[in-house]
């Protein structure tokens, strides 16, 4: 039993509007899902991806209007590693992040920089033979675009601690003393650690909410097992409509989810039309009129970037 490398990685906004700019404008992801957390469904849930919204190169982001800037800390993922195809699409994002006002550090293989609310991201040049999840923006040539997840990294002050965890309970393979590659039949990712600041984690806009983990439908259950036996205290499986999860913390503190791989969020939408609508599992869709008055209004950034 292996896990299929990331699912998705969420973290939180204050400013739905600029966050659909961003991830959906600028980046270039297509918003694959318009709906709502689903433990407070008042705010936003968002979902950006490639272009059939594949586990693998999945950010999503809830929406609390106004709240203020997060940091990271000990226990907290923070940074998104992506994957690009080469120095020029290193050169074409370097570009495109300082047309649109993005400041970015580049490196031998990556580019760093941030999202408006303090998010930080590395772009790198990967060898791989993942398949690239790109999504198809009318200003970004198809070889340039963001290919998916390469990985996440975390701060800790005492990797040790979950190393026994992660190797035993997860399946993680150790990359290095603090690093590990997450590897199932069709694709991998990679968990790693650095020395944290002085200053405690902050959740707020900016800040990485969870890291979720791929499942095959068939071994979530079996994954849930693992987990208890490994000494973690995962939640019951919750189906979430477009995937079913589990949710525990790892050792170092980082809150982990292991999700499934399906339904899809083609469940109750076309392909063609993801993420135009606000979608809402059955059971929310008797508050549809009252979320609709209330949620913040945002703008379809397909539509948007072919006018």
């Amino acid at each position: 039993m292996r896990l299929e490398g990331l699912h998705h990685i969420t973290a939180i906004t204050g400013d739905a509007p600029g966050n659909v700019g961003f991830y959906g404008g600028v980046l270039g992801l297509r918003m694959v899902k318009k709906t709502v957390n689903q433990d407070d469904p008042t705010v936003y849930h968002l979902f950006y991806a490639d272009e059939r919204g594949d586990p693998g190169s999945d950010i999503t982001f809830f929406e609390y209007p106004g709240v203020p800037k997060g940091r990271a800390g000990a226990g907290t993922v923070h940074r998104v590693v992506w994957r690009v195809s080469g120095e020029g699409a290193l050169d074409f994002w370097e570009r495109r992040l300082n047309a649109f006002g993005t400041d970015s550090h580049r490196s031998v293989d990556g580019l760093q920089f941030s999202d408006p609310e303090g998010l930080a991201h590395e772009l790198r040049v990967v060898q791989t033979a993942d398949d690239p999840l790109t999504a198809i923006h009318p200003d970004i040539p198809e070889g340039m675009a963001l290919q998916g997840f390469d990985g996440v990294r975390a701060y800790t002050s005492a990797s040790d601690a979950s190393r026994a965890f992660l190797e035993n309970a997860l399946g993680f393979e150790p990359a290095s003393q603090t690093a590990w590659e997450v590897r199932g039949e069709r694709r991998g990712a990679f968990y790693a650690y650095d020395a944290p600041p002085a200053r405690s984690a902050l959740q707020g806009a900016g800040s990485v909410h969870h890291v979720a983990w791929s499942s095959p439908m068939d071994d979530h259950a079996s994954w849930r097992d693992r987990v208890a036996e490994g000494g973690g205290r995962p939640t019951e499986i919750i189906d979430r409509f477009y995937f079913r999860s589990i949710y525990f913390r790892e050792p170092s503190g980082v809150l982990f989810e292991i999700a499934t791989i399906g339904p899809g969020f083609d469940a109750d939408e076309p392909i063609e039309h993801l993420g135009e609508g606000l979608s809402l599992p059955p059971n929310y869709e008797q508050y549809r009129d009252e979320l609709e008055r209330t949620l913040t209004r945002l703008p379809n950034p397909r539509s948007a970037a072919r006018s």
